[in-house]
């Protein structure tokens, strides 16, 4: 362990175990779980020897809340540490005088014990979720490679340790094998499984140019790397630095679980206190007086409030890493529960940042694969971006080309070639016009008023199709959005792109508003504008959205995008997908729900088992012990910790 946290949760499950094991005798020796239990266990000197161990488990398992207190007096910001101490104090105070004989009355020395336990069990619980990562994080560290095959000029490998590597050496990833560290494909085709760093089953495919990312596993191809980053820069060391930075950041309701404890501290001194003197100056026994303040003080701390909100904190990470999504800062998720509408960033987020085919429009009785086919049969011996795009769309249409004879470019206009005998031309509108070749066809109108790129299909001077083109949108956006408006959270876009474009991406997606031709200085200025009416989250990729997602309320970073729109955000989406936004709401909701939820069912017994305990009732004969107490925050504590856990189930 390193720091001071990783010091912290050792300390506190240290002390857990050892008041644990001290808690089974304490009990067993305690007349009150004898009645309960139906035993006697009495020897010589047992009421010195539960007195010295309730000793060690108040000093040594209560050390933490003693040193606490004095802490938060001198900060003069009295919380949980102080209740805790007041409590523990007070019933091995009292509990002690009753073994020693100084008062009369029944010993709090079980209550003592298992109260200090609970809540070193929930302080404990806290650091482990202030300290690391999630478990799924923790088993992917425990996977990745220790040793890489590195090339060596000449085509020999030597098998070195990871951390031997640079940046620019190449390694050999063999079929099967786990992909060592980031990198970019220099040579060989495989597919490779992402799905311990993403959650995405399906194998994505790599060839020369794409990157991998160390911790992923190669299919069956080999494939040979170079090596791009090392150590604390990959990806994976990354994800787990943003986890550890969220569950550092301090939660709102955890700051609701002190106002509590503050609000409990006071209650329970001055009620406390009032009912000593008042029992006193009524007439009562000093021992019976002592032992109702007493009673008041210890019930006052519940057990359940130092799990309270631990608990959903540790299930919620846990929930949303292994869900892909990464909360570096733990107020902004509970800010995402507020949240009224979401702007999009465009490229790359709503749309996939790619060129490809949107529109096919075959004339005649043409197919659209058959038309899509003859045009990709010939752009595949070009590299213009456009030809790119169609050759995209082919391929995930699984299309079979046809080899092109006579292949040749036409400067400026496309591309021509005989296929099956037949010359074929794939070129612009500006072809046509040239050529003398009308065309009128309304969807081809429509498509390139929404600002998209058209291409016609001709065979000889037959125009059989024509194609449009411009950034996909991803299919995952339409389900994002119809989401967000389910859930009455309204969607806008931001884009550099031009007016036609943007709106035809919003019509598409149904967005309720969009702002179209803004500059990556500018982002940040409409993020505002639209602050100025709504609480607003921001979703983006790439480094000019950086300032944007700052300035949002919630930034949220698509993890496929740059590391300073990762660094600028709130919330990093691993798996790119957008309709995980939709998801660390809901998620944000259901979190904050259950932090108020336990806070009740932590503090809400108090209402009545205080009065009870100070004797309000006595004069109908009604009297809480401390048993009845104990068990009451017993069974709060229990509601706590599965409520805490049905987190997984909504």
């Amino acid at each position: 362990m390193h720091g001071s946290h990783g010091y912290m949760m050792e300390d506190y499950r240290r002390r857990f175990i050892v008041s644990m094991i001290l808690t089974v005798p304490i009990l067993i020796l305690s007349s009150t779980i004898q009645s309960l239990l139906g035993f006697t266990l009495v020897f010589p000197g047992s009421d010195l020897v539960l007195l010295g161990l309730a000793t060690v488990v108040y000093l040594y398992g209560g050390w933490p809340f003693l040193k606490g207190v004095v802490r938060e007096i001198r900060s003069r910001l009295p919380g949980m540490m102080t209740l805790i101490a007041v409590a523990i104090t007070v019933a091995y105070g009292f509990s002690a005088s009753v073994a020693l004989g100084v008062v009369s009355g029944d010993a709090f020395f079980w209550e003592l014990a298992t109260l200090i336990d609970i809540m070193l069990l929930g302080h404990w619980l806290e650091m482990r979720s202030v300290l690391g990562t999630s478990r799924a994080l923790e088993q992917l560290v425990m996977i990745m490679p220790s040793y890489a095959h590195l090339l060596r000029e000449g085509g020999a490998t030597e098998e070195v340790p990871v951390e031997r590597l640079v940046p620019g050496d190449r390694v050999l990833v063999k079929p099967g094998e786990k992909v060592p560290v980031d990198g970019i494909v220099a040579e060989g085709r495989s597919s490779v499984n992402e799905s311990m760093l993403t959650g995405e089953s399906q194998p994505v495919e790599k060839k020369g140019g794409d990157t991998v990312t160390g911790g992923s596993t190669n299919g069956e191809g080999s494939l040979v790397v170079e090596v791009t980053k090392i150590g604390k820069d990959t990806y994976l060391s990354q994800v787990i630095e943003l986890v550890r930075k969220a569950q550092e950041s301090r939660s709102r309701a955890q700051d609701l679980a002190n106002r509590a404890a503050l609000l409990l501290t006071l209650i329970a001194l001055s009620v406390g206190a009032i009912t000593f003197f008042g029992w006193f100056l009524l007439g009562e026994s000093l021992d019976f007086a002592i032992e109702r303040m007493a009673t008041v003080m210890v019930i006052a701390c519940p057990h359940a409030l130092g799990l309270a909100v631990p608990l959903v904190v540790a299930v919620s990470t846990t929930l949303a890493a292994k869900s892909g999504l990464l909360i570096r800062d733990r107020q902004a998720f509970e800010r995402a529960k507020d949240l009224q509408v979401i702007v999009f960033d465009k490229t790359g987020t709503l749309t996939r940042g790619i060129f490809g085919v949107t529109d096919i429009l075959p004339f005649g009785a043409w197919e659209e694969d058959e038309m899509l086919r003859r045009a990709a049969s010939l752009e595949a011996h070009s590299e213009h971006p456009i030809a790119r795009g169609i050759m995209r769309s082919a391929e995930e249409r699984n299309s079979d080309l046809i080899p092109p004879e006579h292949f040749r470019a036409i400067p400026g206009k496309g591309v021509e070639g005989a296929l099956q005998g037949i010359l074929t031309r794939v070129v612009s509108p500006g072809y046509l016009e040239e050529a003398g070749i009308p065309i009128q066809d309304q969807r081809v109108e429509k498509v390139a008023s929404q600002g998209k790129t058209v291409v016609f299909v001709l065979q000889e001077r037959t125009v059989i199709g024509a194609l449009a083109l411009a950034d996909i949108i991803r299919d995952e956006s339409r389900e994002a959005i119809s989401r967000l408006n389910a859930m009455g959270i309204r969607s806008m876009m931001l884009t550099g792109d031009n007016q036609f474009v943007a709106r035809w991406v919003a019509e598409d997606l149904g967005l309720a508003d969009y702002f179209a031709g803004v500059l990556p200085h500018e982002k940040s200025g409409k993020i505002r504008e639209v602050q100025g009416q709504y609480r607003v989250g921001m979703v983006g990729d790439g480094i000019n959205d950086a300032p944007a997602l700052v300035q949002a309320d919630l930034g949220i970073a698509i993890g496929a995008g740059t590391d300073v729109a990762v660094e600028s955000a709130d919330i990093v989406l691993v798996r790119s997908d957008p309709r995980d936004v939709a998801d660390i709401i809901a998620l944000s909701k259901k979190t904050y729900s259950k932090m108020v939820q336990n806070l009740l069912w932590a503090t809400g017994y108090n209402s009545f088992a205080i009065p009870l305990a100070a004797g309000v009732a006595s004069g109908c004969g009604i009297i809480l012990t401390p048993a009845f107490g104990a068990a009451l925050m017993s069974i709060s504590t229990v509601i706590v910790a599965i409520n805490a856990q049905t987190l997984k189930l909504t």
